[in-house]
């Protein structure tokens, strides 16, 4: 293990005792730890060493773990706490009981379709949330998927996963994403919310025949194979997978995204319509085997009138302790809502009208020691500060007085609430976001290009820095999108030697991502043989492209 051990028996921030190394990735090692104030145990997720340097990377660490901090679903792991410093970066979680989807498949193989629609109905659900919050996941992955004792699923590194896969690509490790990678995050783009849905329904292909749909030994392959390859039908693998899901999960992995599911919501109704449905079935084939059942024997006219006289008796005597139960129940409520007001002889308080008093004369006043006050404070510019702006019970209502009191609740104006704009411009956009909701304002943002400013940073605020808002107000952040985009024409690389290729593609701008080699008995060794973006298609710049490259005969000699 690395320089990471040295944290073990560490208490971080007085409260998160780390017990043992439980999981580690090119970004950061897992701890099992101790919450001392909680008395829980956590997980907790501490960024490597190696990236406290990279200011850019931890802004984003600290600002993506805290966006997601703010989801909450039954699917979703839980993040308890961010914590950032000048010497760490860590986050807190819930510390799961189970194994990860790609283990669990491991040890069962091809999963029965009822068990798969389960897993997958809870996945999309988790992804349903998340993509209203405007977080994508961009990795979903067995490995990423958690399967608990009880059978649940919890779906973990929501919004981190563009920065492991950075950081996978900076140590030089092998992300295992490859596989479930959509066709235009394998173009280089940066994928949405139907990304996710795709590497979703490669994760259902998976779960229902114990196979990728897209492999080879080479990985550097792979994402040509889903830009270029149709996987084998499901129906080859079992026969008794239901065609509807087969046409679900193919639906999901469409490599256009306009043909695919356009959201997770869309998705959770064709799969619960389609529950439904094979649930209508079962029943319906349950009722239609139902055979009425007799005795082979026959009763005797003496049995007969025994058994019809002790019917009689039963019902006569259930009959009766039927009307007692109600005569009672009828009482007691009488009692409570009538009867017992007209008998008590304690005395009854009427609730005064509190509102626009001030609260403090109010809870101080000797005349309501009859009254427990509850008070809640809220921004309100309309009323004056410690002004009471509403009552529970509200006025004129009559209560009986007990020796506990009549319980009230006041919300009280806090007046207008200033807060000064701190200095966001040229820090990243989503930090500034969290930061100016948590002090009560509302954030507008709106995206230009600007040549110096790097891209998701923020390029002004308004008002401006310094000036004082009413917490409620609204904030607009201008944010970079980066320089104005430059677009060229993809050339014809087909033919070429590989350092001609790499030469134009970098006069174009365009990025030359890792080449596959593939023997041909056609073209020589060293030459293009082809390219996964079409030639004479105007792209922008930056864009990432792959090159086949020939290695010449497989028998040359």
């Amino acid at each position: 293990m690395d320089n990471m051990e040295k944290y073990l028996g560490q208490l971080l921030d007085d409260r998160y005792e780390l017990l043992e190394i439980i999981g580690t990735g090119g970004m950061a090692v897992v701890f099992k730890a101790r919450c001392h104030r909680l008395n829980r145990n956590v997980a907790v997720k501490i960024l490597r060493e190696e990236f406290y340097n990279d200011t850019g990377f931890r802004r984003r660490f600290q600002a993506e773990s805290q966006a997601v901090a703010m989801l909450s679903h039954p699917n979703i792991v839980a993040v308890y706490d961010v914590s950032h410093s000048d010497t760490l970066e860590y986050i807190v979680m819930e510390l799961l009981e189970g194994k990860t989807l790609k283990q669990y498949l491991r040890e069962k193989g091809a999963l029965p379709w009822e068990e798969m629609l389960r897993i997958t109905t809870q996945i999309a659900s988790a992804l349903e949330h998340a993509h209203s919050k405007g977080i994508v996941h961009r990795d979903i992955k067995p490995q990423n998927i958690m399967v608990l004792r009880d059978g649940s699923v919890k779906v973990a590194d929501f919004g981190i996963a563009s920065l492991q896969s950075e950081a996978a690509a900076f140590t030089g490790e092998t992300m295992g994403s490859v596989h479930y990678i959509s066709p235009e995050q394998a173009k280089g783009k940066g994928g949405d919310a139907r990304s996710d849905l795709y590497s979703l329904g490669v994760v259902m292909y998976e779960m229902l025949s114990a196979a990728l749909p897209f492999d080879d030994p080479d990985e550097m392959k792979i994402p040509l194979l889903h830009l270029s390859t149709i996987p084998k039908p499901l129906s080859e693998f079992n026969s008794q997978i239901p065609a509807e899901l087969i046409a679900i999960t193919m639906k999901a992995m469409e490599a256009e995204p306009e043909k695919r599911y356009q959201s997770a919501e869309e998705l959770l109704r064709d799969l619960e319509s389609f529950r439904r449905k094979k649930s209508s079935e079962r029943v319906k084939a349950i009722g239609g085997n139902v055979r009425p059942i007799s005795d082979t024997g026959e009763l005797s006219r003496e049995k007969y009138l025994r058994r019809k006289k002790k019917a009689h008796r039963v019902s006569v005597l259930s009959g009766f302790l039927g009307v007692l139960l109600f005569v009672l129940l009828l009482g007691v409520f009488l009692w409570n809502y009538w009867l017992k007001d007209l008998f008590s002889v304690a005395q009854r308080v009427v609730i005064p009208d509190f509102v626009g008093s001030n609260y403090e004369a109010i809870i101080n006043s000797s005349s309501y020691n009859s009254f427990n006050f509850t008070c809640i404070f809220q921004i309100n510019p309309d009323a004056p500060e410690g002004e009471i702006v509403s009552q529970s019970p509200a006025a004129n209502k009559s209560y009986m007085l007990t020796d506990s009191g009549v319980d009230v609740e006041l919300t009280i104006s806090t007046g207008i609430v200033m807060y000064e704009i701190p200095d966001y411009t040229n820090r990243d956009y989503m930090e500034a976001s969290v930061q100016l909701e948590k002090m009560g304002f509302k954030v507008e943002k709106v995206f230009e290009n600007h040549e110096t400013i790097t891209n998701g940073f923020v390029i002004s605020i308004s008002p401006s820095p310094g000036e004082k808002l009413p917490a409620g107000s609204t904030v607009y952040l201008v944010v970079s999108n980066g320089p104005s985009v430059q677009t060229v024409l993809m050339p014809n690389l087909v033919g070429k030697t590989i350092s001609a290729a790499q030469e134009q593609l970098e006069s174009l701008k365009l990025s030359l991502m890792p080449i596959i080699y593939v023997s041909s008995e056609d073209v020589p060794e060293g030459q293009v043989i082809s390219q996964t973006v079409e030639a004479g298609l105007e792209i922008e710049t930056h864009t990432k492209v792959y090159l086949t490259v020939s290695t010449g005969p497989e028998n040359q000699g």
